[in-house]
């Protein structure tokens, strides 16, 4: 790892600096995009006539610091010079420019992460972008960050799990757009130009789901006065444990949105569809990565089972209360496990106690995951609208659509003379409305849920201490 020596207030050399975060000129550039960030427009742009915004020079001299400092912590990481030089010319054009509709995709492309996969290098990220499930607006945001690549994950993608493009990521520190629910990083969330033919890489926070997850976890098992196998309970309360098994799962899932009998677009980006079918979608990946936990699990893998744990417990707990009522389908795939597992006899509400049949637990599960590819697989063979349907079908087996729905009156009940994606205009904003149960839950879990926003590791054991 390169060091740097920081001249210390005496005159004399400090200790050499290895970390971004403690590096003086990250407190800076840190400062600098916060002070930028409140004068951008959804699009990025900054508009100058608008109040209360700087004039241009103030603009152009904040982003001189932004520039500055990337320059005094890119040799921190030389495996990102050429990134960090494409950075400070997209910077600067854009402030040459006049602050238009910010345009990074020359940095974009010449940030290649999944490269040069290694277990704990260090990344410092830049770019205006929107954070998925935090802010919609194209910002200025900075991260430092880490890849979580063990020589465990990294054998298991070599040989198994082919996935050159993931890259699973734990946080160093952020702005103001990852103080957030956002726990991914995506090109595609990069303001440019055009959008590159394909996108090379894709990160995931697992130390910010395990932590959300251990809290929430923890709270719903109180709640529900679960009984927890002693070596799940420890799980939970194990942080490191939590982030193996998440970034293992994140590196199943995301392969298989590209894997299996596919009847639609890995995805789905380019596609409206009822969003069900995303719920499916998100749902049948989560299933698959159980399914593959099962089978390494026989084979001796530690992590497996934690992940069978975490892909269960976030499923049924946290998902189906998590955000709004409106085309939510995440909350929508963790409805239908709970449904599916209860409706099997694997959980039981009684005596306001969950019960759950940990023997049981993984072939039941398996059978919901073979009973989604089953409708993919068919649904290679079907019109568009016809699948819909049969997937509407399956769903609403186990969860009761809203009363007033048209589309569970079925197709007499649609202007069939329509495309699909018309149709789409008739779904309800909460299709499946959450059962009495969830209701319940989710008064109950809400204030635990919010104090998850900008999570990371170092809080949550903070908060638990």
């Amino acid at each position: 790892m390169t060091e740097i020596l920081v001249q210390a207030a005496t005159g004399e050399q400090a200790p050499p600096v290895t970390r971004v975060v403690e590096h003086p000129a990250w407190p800076v550039l840190k400062d600098a995009v916060e002070r930028i960030r409140p004068w951008q427009t959804k699009d990025g742009s900054i508009d100058f006539t608008a109040e209360g915004a700087p004039g241009r020079a103030d603009a152009e001299a904040v982003v001189r610091q932004v520039v500055d400092a990337v320059e005094e912590l890119s040799p921190l990481l030389p495996h990102d010079i050429g990134y960090h030089e494409a950075l400070v010319k997209d910077l600067r054009r854009w402030a040459d420019g006049g602050f238009e509709v910010p345009d990074f995709l020359d940095s974009l492309l010449a940030f290649q992460p999944a490269k040069g996969r290694a277990d704990g290098l260090q990344h410092l990220v830049v770019f205006p972008m929107y954070t998925q499930n935090g802010n919609p607006d194209r910002n200025l945001e900075a991260v430092v960050l880490r890849m979580v690549w063990p020589e465990w994950l990294a054998e298991l993608e070599r040989t198994r799990y082919d996935n050159p493009l993931f890259c699973g990521i734990k946080f160093e520190d952020f702005t103001a757009g990852y103080d957030t629910n956002s726990a991914v990083l995506f090109p595609e969330t990069i303001a440019v130009r055009e959008a590159p033919e394909r996108f090379s890489w894709g990160g995931i926070f697992c130390d910010r789901e395990a932590a959300r997850f251990r809290r929430v976890t923890d709270a719903a098992v109180g709640i529900l006065g679960l009984e927890l196998p002693e070596d799940v309970a420890a799980m939970v309360h194990d942080q490191t444990r939590c982030e193996e098994a998440f970034v293992l799962w994140d590196m199943v899932h995301d392969r298989t949105h590209s894997h299996g009998d596919l009847p639609f677009d890995p995805f789905m980006i380019k596609q409206r569809q009822p969003f069900w079918m995303y719920g499916l979608e998100e749902l049948r990946c989560d299933l698959t990565a159980f399914k593959e936990a099962v089978k390494l699990e026989a084979e001796g893998v530690s992590q497996a089972r934690d992940v069978q744990f975490a892909v269960l417990f976030d499923r049924m707990f946290r998902f189906p209360v998590t955000g709004e009522r409106v085309r939510n389908y995440d909350g929508l795939g963790g409805q239908l496990l709970f449904a599916y597992l209860h409706k099997h006899d694997v959980v039981r509400w009684t005596d306001n106690k969950l019960h759950i049949d940990w023997q049981r637990a993984p072939q039941v599960t398996n059978e919901l995951c073979a009973e989604i590819e089953e409708l993919y697989r068919a649904g290679i063979d079907r019109p568009k609208l016809v699948h819909w349907f049969a997937a509407y079908d399956l769903v609403a087996r186990y969860l009761a659509p809203h009363p007033g729905s048209r589309w569970a009156k079925g197709p007499d009940a649609l202007d069939l003379t329509q495309p699909p994606r018309k149709l789409v205009d008739d779904v309800l904003p909460d299709e499946f409305p959450l059962s009495m149960f969830y209701e319940a839950l989710s008064k109950k879990l809400k204030n635990v849920i919010a104090s998850t926003k900008g999570i990371t590791a170092e809080s949550a054991e903070r908060v638990a201490a």
